[in-house]
């Protein structure tokens, strides 16, 4: 398969819900259109972000599709199929590649984990093999997967048994090996960064793609950052990413990146709703604290 490598920004977008905790697929397009505007180049859906392991199989389907009426040529669609099911993973898989989505991505089985690299590329295979006309991509999020094992070792022997493997979403802090996965047989692999509140790492290592949750409501800041980074000003894009960094900072006071960062997209003007249990929502009592917060912090500031 001749894998065409990305860049720029894929923002990883909330599953907007309804109060009583169903799925509201009526505010994608209006959602979609935001992201287009604001220079995103496309979302990864149904992942962390967007509650994924916490929908089921035929929700995630309808979030899908909504979001495929969306893409374009410069709107990439990544279906995240990841579950703790293999055959149910390969099902998502399979509709993704039916629906015409760009490409798929799954982290590895978060229950009975996999012991070795060997596991978890054998699950990858036959995850992948339900989209083989797709570009896959391993999703490596080990703060949240509890999967730590070598994506170095993951990417030389699933290079044997993954045709449509594209490359890694690395979600880690490991920038070492990060580095080496990016230079493995000569540039080959497209990894993904994915953590926002280190971009300006990944881009110093060579990232030329990131995926992150903070790009539903930051993308201009970051595409600063990365016009900062190519035209060589490095202080400005320190000073840009320790903005982010102030942000993100109040999103984690808040209950965690998740659920205040689908929270603060309310204010801007996108309704996602509330997060499903066991993920704790901001009360109506702490949600002005929330948002004056944010104005302190020059979230509501012009880039």
């Amino acid at each position: 398969m001749n894998i065409q490598k990305i860049n720029g920004l894929i923002a990883a977008p909330y599953t907007p819900m309804n109060e009583d905790g169903s799925i509201n697929v009526s505010v994608i397009h209006e959602y979609a259109d935001k992201l287009k505007e604001d220079g995103v180049d496309g979302a990864f859906v149904c992942g962390t972000t967007g509650e994924g392991m916490l929908m089921t199989n035929q929700e995630r389907m309808a979030v899908a599709e909504k979001w495929m009426e969306e893409q374009t040529d410069d709107f990439k669609i990544i279906v995240h199929v990841g579950t703790t099911s293999l055959k149910q993973s390969k099902e998502l898989s399979g509709h993704a590649q039916r629906s015409g989505a760009y490409a798929i991505a799954s982290l590895g089985p978060v229950f009975l984990r996999p012991s070795g690299v060997t596991e978890l590329v054998g699950f990858c295979e036959e995850v992948a093999s339900g989209a083989p006309l797709l570009p896959f991509y391993y999703y490596h999020i080990p703060s949240v997967s509890g999967i730590n094992l070598s994506m170095v070792e993951f990417l030389k022997m699933a290079a044997c048994r993954i045709p449509n493997l594209a490359g890694i979403k690395f979600t880690h802090n490991d920038f070492m090996e990060m580095q080496q996965c990016l230079h493995l047989d000569d540039g080959k692999w497209d990894i993904l960064h994915g953590f926002d509140e280190v971009l300006l790492s990944g881009l110093t290592f060579g990232a030329k793609a990131a995926v992150g949750s903070t790009y539903n409501f930051m993308a201009p800041l970051y595409l600063q950052i990365i016009n900062d980074f190519n035209a060589g000003d490095i202080d400005a894009a320190r000073e840009k990413q320790f903005k982010s960094v102030k942000i993100i900072d109040v999103l984690i006071k808040y209950n965690g990146a998740l659920v205040a960062g689908k929270t603060l997209m309310k204010s801007i003007g996108i309704d996602c709703g509330p997060c499903r249990f066991p993920l704790r929502n901001i009360t109506t009592e702490n949600y002005e604290n929330f948002i004056n917060e944010l104005k302190n912090a020059g979230f509501y500031d012009r880039v």
